[in-house]
């Protein structure tokens, strides 16, 4: 059978433009569905959005040609400083401080602004060869066959491949067409998003404040600026988002301290509720999860956009190796591979940062010790926080080779 392409991807976010690019590296034909005119993913200005990838994920956007394009424009995180306390008390006597120079790979990470990173896809999947991307169309209908999958767009066009990917987000369309059932809950945090302006340089140094309605980050980008990661509960934070800029900023001060000296709004607001939502398969007959489609989970360790990347890395290899092998690349032996390779490790760092959210976010008199105590001790060990900055900079577990 005559498919119109190897590999149908829904989603035009960022999963779906880095798994596109994986992919035609690899040799396939790939087709990418994605619901924003072209335009959309061009803006030029700063709207607030960006990103802490972590060095892995940077490997994988250097391997299929997109870090080159933006990483003039990223701001390497080098050093982490973990702390707990309460709003205007300042930080609890026992921290973590995780430094760049203590493993041999350099920077553990780097924040880049969503703009570049967007872009930067758009210009990449605009060069490369073998993909065909769709603006502004959107899968209505899937249908799974003995040879491939069949998918009916929104304006009556139909295509065929081996295989659809789903990149499509946690309310994933394709997830619900193929039968896959969600688990999940909600955290009763809305997270609160913007980049601030400071006097004082930032030095490289990534910041989370654990309180005890939510963390907060504070993630350095580059000048004298930092992205914000705010967590507050939904009745809190519903009426702070309501608040006019100064006022937003009079209620963030005392959370962000003085540390940076006087701070503005350097972007935009945004707010979205917090939750758990894991997709009980990422594989269902001819159709695969990776990102947000297959597991969302809390920011509190900045891993969402970094497991999706993960996830693709994994996907491409385990196709590209089907390919190689001359095996159907569409066929449930071939995504197991994919499945049992990540839901696991999905599955545990959901629970962690899962876990992890549930201690640090309480004011518990008897928790508040031990977790300090913990910190302490962890910062006291250096094998052990290198264990961790190992860990943050995701070079941990089964890496997929575009990822080394």
């Amino acid at each position: 059978m005559e498919h119109d392409a190897d590999i149908l991807i829904t989603g035009g976010g960022l999963n779906g433009p880095a798994l596109a690019l994986a992919l035609v590296r690899a040799g396939f034909r790939v087709t990418l569905v994605d619901a924003l005119p072209a335009q959309a993913q061009g803006a030029d200005d700063f709207d607030g959005r960006s990103y802490a990838l972590a060095l892995a994920s940077v490997r994988l956007l250097t391997a299929i040609g997109v870090w080159d394009r933006v990483g003039d424009k990223a701001q390497p995180m080098l050093d982490i400083k973990v702390t707990d306390g309460r709003a205007g008390e300042g930080p609890a006597p026992f921290w973590m401080h995780f430094d760049h120079r203590e493993i041999e790979e350099g920077p553990m990470g780097q924040m880049l602004e969503d703009r570049y990173l967007r872009r930067a896809f758009a210009e990449a999947m605009e060069a490369a060869p073998g993909l065909t991307v769709l603006h502004g169309e959107t899968v209505i209908a899937q249908e799974p066959g003995v040879d491939g999958v069949t998918v009916t767009l929104a304006s009556g066009q139909s295509l065929s491949a081996k295989l659809l990917v789903g990149c499509d987000g946690r309310a994933s369309g394709t997830a619900a067409r193929a039968g896959i059932k969600r688990t999940g809950w909600d955290y009763g945090q809305t997270a609160l998003v913007c980049a601030i302006a400071h006097e004082l340089p930032h030095e490289g140094v990534a910041h989370q404040f654990f309180m005890p309605p939510g963390p907060l980050a504070i993630l350095p980008l580059p000048g004298n600026r930092s992205s914000i990661v705010w967590s507050e509960r939904h009745g809190a934070a519903k009426a702070i988002n309501a608040l006019t800029d100064e006022d937003y900023l009079a209620v963030l001060r005392p959370r962000f301290g003085d540390f940076l000296g006087q701070i503005s709004l350097a972007g935009k607001r945004f707010s979205y509720p917090l939750g758990l939502s894991l997709a009980q398969s990422f594989i269902a007959p001819r159709v695969a999860l990776i990102g947000d489609a297959a597991h969302g989970m809390h920011p509190i360790a900045g891993q969402g956009l970094n497991a999706g990347l993960r996830d693709i890395g994994a996907l491409a290899q385990v196709l590209e190796e089907a390919q190689q092998r001359g095996e159907d690349i569409g066929a449930e032996t071939v995504l197991m591979r994919y499945q049992e390779w990540r839901r696991f490790d999905t599955a545990t760092l959901a629970m962690a940062t899962d876990l992890s959210n549930r201690l640090f976010s309480n004011d518990n008199p008897l928790l508040r010790l031990a977790r300090d105590v913990g910190m302490g001790a962890i910062n006291a060990l250096p094998p052990l926080r290198r264990s961790f900055i190992r860990e943050a900079a995701g070079l941990t577990g089964e890496l997929p080779a575009l990822m080394r």
